[in-house]
């Protein structure tokens, strides 16, 4: 069933553009570049379409934004401080492509756009990881747990990064730009939505004074394995990223354990031990662990907050694809999740002590 997001397919109509100015922009911006150029498009992603740039000699990936749709959520689409982050974590313990170029002249081909290394790696979809071994699967997942948990331990003032978000009043900033996209989205009443949207402001729990950069979207199928071994060569899709809570992203990880894995390809019902996937429980162990924590209190609340900001983001593709812009033909189907994300988020505010 996960066919449809592996691989490369023709460049579709809606995000097409000018190859040749490329190949042109290419040849004059990036070091040892030599055409002819082929491009397709990688069929996963559902937001800011990813392209296989192929020369005779070498292989690239660029990431553009997705045109005309970034009018109506300037934030959502902003592969500029993609770009300058993996750059900025090149020399971390978080493994990133290397980073050739940037064009912030969308009239080169009509949008902003960035260059890559191609990396040649396993994007495993499924995360009940079926083929494997339970002790292949256990090592899968503590390698996440460990990339995460290095990247929220990243200096990232060291690295350069000490304006790329404000600290403090994370959750605040959030919930608020959100609620905002959301609105700007949508299409379709979900009084769960409005009620969550009301409640989160005002429980939110007390600042703890933790900054990290946080991802955003750090999930299985936004890395890259290698070939062969547990091991990540590449954390992808960093459009979300910015300085905040790590708890909120970490939570936004856990949500995994807390989906069905029939509704929205989490682990939620599946027989974690058999599997050899470590449970939420031991997952979070393990995560403290290593960044230092004692736990995770007000657990419900993050949950809650991630499946808000979920709710959101799937309002936010139904758009596209109601305006015709969403750039993976998995769109339309992830755009229904909106809802019952709404109505689940909802269910964890009141575990919370929402009522109503």
């Amino acid at each position: 069933m996960y066919e449809e997001f592996i691989g490369t397919q023709p460049v579709r109509q809606s995000h097409q553009f000018d190859v040749a100015a490329l190949d042109a922009w290419l040849t004059a911006n990036v070091a040892d570049y030599a055409g002819p150029l082929e491009v397709t498009q990688f069929k996963g992603g559902q937001s800011n379409p990813t392209y296989r740039l192929v020369t005779p000699g070498r292989r690239y990936v660029m990431r553009s934004k997705p045109g005309p749709v970034s009018k109506l959520l300037p934030s959502a689409h902003a592969i500029e401080r993609e770009y300058r982050l993996m750059a900025a974590l090149h020399d971390t313990d978080v493994p990133v492509p290397r980073m050739y170029a940037l064009c912030e002249d969308e009239s080169v081909i009509g949008r902003a756009f960035y260059i890559m290394e191609c990396m040649e790696g396993r994007v495993l979809w499924d995360q009940s990881l079926p083929g494997m071994t339970p002790a292949e699967r256990g090592a899968i997942y503590d390698e996440m747990n460990r990339v995460i948990a290095a990247l929220h331990q990243v200096d990232y003032a060291g690295v350069g990064l000490g304006d790329y978000g404000r600290p403090g009043s994370y959750f605040e900033r959030q919930i608020s730009r959100w609620s905002k996209q959301y609105r700007a989205s949508e299409t379709q009443s979900i009084p769960e939505m409005d009620k969550v949207i009301e409640w989160l402001p005002g429980n939110i729990p007390p600042d703890d004074g933790s900054t990290s950069i946080v991802h955003g979207d750090y999930r299985l199928d936004n890395v890259m394995f290698h070939p062969t071994e547990p091991r990540i060569i590449a954390v992808l899709d960093w459009e979300l990223s910015t300085i905040g809570h790590p708890l909120a992203d970490f939570c936004y990880h856990l949500m995994a354990w807390h989906t069905p894995a029939d509704k929205f390809r989490g682990v939620g019902g599946l027989d974690l031990p058999t599997l050899g996937i470590p449970t939420a429980e031991q997952y979070v162990a393990r995560y403290c662990e290593r960044t230092g924590r004692d736990g995770i209190a007000n657990l419900d609340f993050y949950l809650a907050y991630n499946m808000f900001r979920i709710a959101g983001i799937l309002q936010g593709i139904a758009k596209r694809v109601q305006d015709g812009t969403a750039s993976s033909d998995r769109a339309a189907a992830s755009a229904q999740g909106a809802r019952p994300m709404a109505e689940l988020a909802w269910a964890y505010a009141q575990r919370a002590g929402a009522r109503g």
